[in-house]
């Protein structure tokens, strides 16, 4: 486990070597890449995936060290990390850049029911409405590499299962903190209650939380399944990952490095999307054999019917998302 002091001192050294003269400099650069998720989730397959792209399109200029698992905080300490500079870069759940940002582009990827499946993403992600969101992070002082699903989105619930609209009311599910989200479920008809994603396992086993609007491998890598027993199809969203930087420090790198570092997050892209896909499906059947019930929403067209005016309300907020939406919705 490395403290918050110990990564300050490891990327004052990185930040040394970088200003030293190419001459001079020898070893590679140092990167600390953090993100909170477990080693079975697709988010570390990520992180995993940029390492090895940068390490190859980059041989001995530089040198990635990943740690996942919140073992330098959870996603919002993360972003805030990488603003920061306290670390290099970061892997992060989009719904949070926005909150400490205030950039509102990244909420185009968790409009409902907008991008179909993981293929559909997979198209986006590549896409110039999808660059432009991530050159837009540029005005908070971060850079954005890629992005990728790292799960749709379904149902978990402990006592009752959710088979149909009417089940959803008065539902205590837990969400992340912001406007979308929020909106997302009142209409729904349940009732959000934002909470940490470490602190989700407890609040459902507590009965604080009824419900998680979860991915499956997330389900997997908390161990959620030992509190929730029925998981409703709902895939009313993807769970999308982006690789952020610091820009001040990515503006100090050698312009090839930095060719590099854009290289290795588009490359992330697909191997990510492959093994969040796999294991979407692949782990369906290991919760099952965990005692899970999984069952179909008889009424999901009824669901996307009652969401769907958040799409334009959220368009109306920029044209980044407007755009993105527009893209989305030809392809």
């Amino acid at each position: 486990m490395f403290s918050r002091r110990r990564v300050l001192a490891m990327t004052g050294v990185a930040a040394a070597a970088i200003a030293m003269p190419a001459i001079v400099r020898a070893a590679p650069i140092q990167i600390i890449l953090s993100h909170a998720t477990a080693e079975s989730h697709p988010g570390h397959i990520g992180a995993m995936a940029f390492k090895e792209a940068a390490e190859k399109l980059l041989p001995g200029q530089v040198e990635v060290q990943v740690f996942g698992n919140r073992q330098l905080g959870d996603d919002k300490q993360n972003v805030e990390s990488a603003l920061a500079g306290t670390v290099q870069m970061a892997g992060v759940s989009t719904v949070l850049v926005p909150l400490v940002t205030g950039r509102p582009g990244m909420d185009a990827l968790q409009l409902p029911f907008l991008i179909r499946d993981y293929d559909h993403f997979g198209q986006l992600a590549k896409s110039p409405e999808m660059q432009a969101i991530l050159d837009d992070l540029e005005e908070a002082g971060l850079v954005g590499l890629g992005v990728a699903d790292i799960g749709q989105r379904n149902f978990l619930t402990t006592k009752k299962p959710v088979t149909s609209l009417p089940d959803f009311q008065g539902v205590k599910t837990r969400i992340v903190p912001v406007p979308l989200h929020q909106k997302i479920w009142e209409t729904v008809g349940a009732a959000p209650v934002g909470l940490p994603y470490g602190e989700v396992y407890g609040a459902l086993e507590t009965g604080v939380l009824d419900g998680v609007e979860i991915n499956v491998s997330s389900i997997v890598g908390e161990n959620l399944w030992e509190v929730g027993k029925h998981f409703t199809l709902t895939g009313h969203y993807p769970w999308p990952f982006v690789i952020i930087g610091n820009k001040a420090w990515f503006d100090g790198l050698p312009k090839e490095v930095q060719d590099g570092l854009r290289e290795a997050g588009r490359q992330m892209i697909d191997k990510t999307l492959a093994y969040a896909k796999e294991q979407d499906l692949s782990a369906r059947e290991d919760l099952k054999a965990k005692g899970v019930e999984i069952h179909e929403l008889q009424d999901l067209e009824e669901m996307k019917t009652r969401v769907k005016p958040i799409i334009d309300e959220w368009s109306a907020k920029s044209p980044l998302i407007k755009n993105f939406v527009d893209a989305a919705q030809k392809s």
